[in-house]
């Protein structure tokens, strides 16, 4: 690594704990890297996703294992998931993020430098010269890469951001071809409305991908079904901060043992995938009793817009 890429490194890992906890900033993950003048609307809102239907069930099964890696930090591996960034952090919703803006990374809000050493021993490059975050929902034409699914570019280039660009883990072939197809059928012809990050919201991502997980590890691949489970706890961990700071902080008592069960899941996947699959399961039918606790404390969670930023 190049000296002003490391005072860049330095100046980044020293600001982002200090980031969350500045005056009159919420302290929730996405705040880090977000713009303070939109800082409202990128902790209550997300820009609606723009996903096509699958025309079948395989195709289906491989756009959910797209979109649950898709907010996996544990994907990009080494300090993108130290920090708790994943591909949705750059792309929220699959669109861009005019919001982000990252130590070290970023010149103007919405860009990133896709070639720095603070997140890759293979790409740096020694130039700071981040770019336009491209909106992944708009039209194809308009993005570098030919998204036919004939010619695997897609594939190819998804396999070298998450290993060269972040220095993530090799993923595995269904990652990748997850992650393509979710890519593939992002289209503006099929936006949705823009949503409201509340509970239900989250908690709707982190069943999703325990689903997905379960379909995976029951055709035996337990190393993917593993980040679909870590997906899960990563929405897990978004839920239990926006708790913390709140009256509502007793609600999350639950919280913890349910994260610890996922882990433990994530352990067998490795080990048992069949086995894994009684044990999600388990854990998806026995969830009200953390889930109802939450819910009645809503009101007064970072949840609402009124806690995030209360009046002076």
């Amino acid at each position: 690594m190049d000296r002003p890429a490391i005072k860049r490194f330095l100046i980044a890992a020293a600001m982002l704990p200090l980031i969350g906890a500045a005056a009159g900033v919420p302290p929730l993950r996405a705040a880090r890297w977000s713009v303070p003048g939109q800082l409202a609307k990128v902790l209550t809102t997300e820009p609606g996703e723009c996903l096509a239907a699958a025309m079948d069930s395989p195709t289906a099964q491989r756009i959910a294992i797209g979109r649950a890696a898709f907010r996996a930090p544990l994907l990009l591996g080494g300090q993108a998931a130290r920090a708790g960034l994943s591909c949705n952090a750059c792309h929220r919703g699959g669109h861009g993020n005019p919001a982000f803006m990252f130590p070290g990374l970023s010149g103007d809000p919405g860009t990133a430098d896709v070639t720095s050493s603070i997140m890759s021993s293979h790409r740096g490059d020694g130039v700071f010269n981040p770019k336009p975050i491209p909106d992944l929902s708009g039209p194809k034409s308009r993005l570098k890469v030919d998204q036919d699914a004939a010619s695997q570019q897609l594939e190819h280039f998804i396999h070298g951001l998450v290993t060269q660009e972040f220095d993530g883990p090799e993923p595995t072939p269904a990652t990748i071809t997850g992650l393509a197809a979710y890519v593939r059928a992002l289209s503006p012809n099929h936006c949705g409305a823009q949503v409201a990050l509340d509970l239900d919201h989250d908690l709707a991502r982190v069943d999703e991908a325990l689903r997905t997980a379960r379909a995976v590890a029951a055709s035996g691949d337990g190393e993917t079904a593993r980040l679909m489970v870590s997906s899960a706890r990563s929405t897990l961990g978004l839920i239990d901060e926006r708790y913390q700071q709140t009256p509502a902080r007793r609600a999350t008592a639950g919280l913890d043992g349910a994260a610890t069960d996922l882990a433990a899941i994530e352990r067998r996947l490795a080990e048992d995938p069949a086995a894994a699959v009684k044990l999600i399961d388990r854990w998806l039918g026995n969830t009200e009793r953390w889930r109802g606790p939450l819910r009645a404390a809503q009101a007064h969670s970072l949840y609402s817009r009124a806690n995030v930023f209360p009046r002076r």
